[in-house]
């Protein structure tokens, strides 16, 4: 029994002091990144069959048709029927159309769930498929290195990259010789994106000076447009308005498995910890609860807390602040310029997130 107390008149609260992401550094293993290459928890149950077309877009029901259809066609044996071919074998010849699926949508039309429900049903066990971020993706990439994660990958049937996006040329030429090396190997390809596989990189970098790596990348895929409203706010509610300070750090301290940090000093501590471990940063967390948040003050940390809201909303933490709303995180400028759907996606996902956390706070 716990031996808390409390003065008159107010509610008790837990003994425990809240935890903290500032006071996190994780140290995650190529091994990990390997065997996490999953469907998140968020979508760990989604199936087709639970993805609810509106009836207004009609090419949602469309997209669920092609993407059962693409995961019925990999049924098939791989390469010599293990995921590796022999010495002696012949090459496999190399798919002569798109070997691959692109999903291209606004926020929240179920493009996560659709890519998430296409790992599920491909007929392979989960050391087959492989399911991740873009950004997971290049970090693979940087742990293992290029050639062991050809070789790590090439095995598999199914190579999911959710948030495709290209930031920097080095990015694009990477990515680029890597699809082309796995698509070599027979590996089959979907991604999600808010923009079509020609447009990457428009508005980041100069992409006419990478225009051959960017059009190689779109051959490789069919585009699928997927129209609709962001779900996430269909019917519902706007926003809830942020908390005082005293309700934000209050529910900290009565929810078990809560952190607790300040806004100003989280996004330091974020230049301090390579994105690959952000999913790991949030590890155990039943909340994560935030004081004084303000709005970004330059886009390299604003990239940082793209990253940490995806983790977040794929792990389902709900978000509890206080200080400005979300939808003034990124300014006018960020919210114009070439990264704005990754900000638009963030403040989507904090939104959600903050309204789950409603619940943390008593009334």
């Amino acid at each position: 029994m716990s031996s808390s107390t409390a003065a008159p008149g107010q509610s008790p609260i837990a003994e425990a002091a809240p935890l903290s992401l500032c006071a996190r550094e994780p140290h995650v293993p190529a091994d990990r990144l390997v065997a996490e290459m999953v469907p998140p928890p968020r979508f760990d149950s989604v199936r087709f069959d639970t993805y609810i077309p509106d009836p207004k877009q009609p090419s949602q029901t469309e997209a669920v048709r092609v993407l059962s259809e693409f995961a019925a066609g990999l049924g098939g044996a791989h390469a010599s029927g293990s995921g590796k071919r022999r010495w002696f074998q012949k090459k496999a010849a190399a798919p002569t159309g798109p070997r691959g699926v692109y999903l291209d949508g606004g926020y929240g039309v179920g493009k996560t769930h659709l890519l998430a429900s296409l790992w599920h049903a491909t007929p392979a066990e989960p050391g087959q498929k492989a399911f991740g971020t873009f950004v997971e993706l290049t970090n693979l990439v940087g742990a293992l290195g290029f050639q062991q994660t050809v070789r790590t990958l090439s095995g598999h049937r199914l190579l999911c990259i959710d948030e495709f996006e290209l930031d920097d040329p080095g990015d694009t030429v990477l990515v680029s010789s890597l699809l082309s090396r796995l698509v070599d190997e027979g590996v089959a390809l979907a991604a999600t994106s808010n923009t079509l596989p020609g447009k990457l990189g428009e508005g980041r970098f100069a992409s006419a000076d990478f225009l051959r790596e960017i059009q190689g990348l779109a051959t490789h895929f069919r585009s699928l447009r997927i129209d609709g409203e962001d779900y996430r706010h269909r019917g519902l509610p706007e926003a809830p308005a942020p908390y005082s300070d005293k309700q934000v750090t209050k529910a900290a301290y009565a929810t078990e498995g809560a952190s607790l940090d300040d806004f100003p000093h989280l996004l330091d501590h974020l230049a301090r910890v390579h994105p690959s471990r952000y999913g790991a940063l949030t590890d155990g967390l039943a909340a994560v609860c935030l004081t004084e948040v303000t709005p970004v003050p330059d886009q390299s940390t604003a990239l940082r807390l793209v990253v940490l809201a995806d983790r977040l909303y794929d792990r389902e933490v709900p978000v509890l602040a206080s200080g400005v709303p979300f939808d003034q995180l990124f300014s006018e400028e960020m919210l114009n310029g070439g990264y704005r759907k990754k900000y638009f996606r963030a403040i989507s996902r904090l939104t959600a997130l903050a309204r789950d956390a409603k619940s943390l706070v008593k009334a």
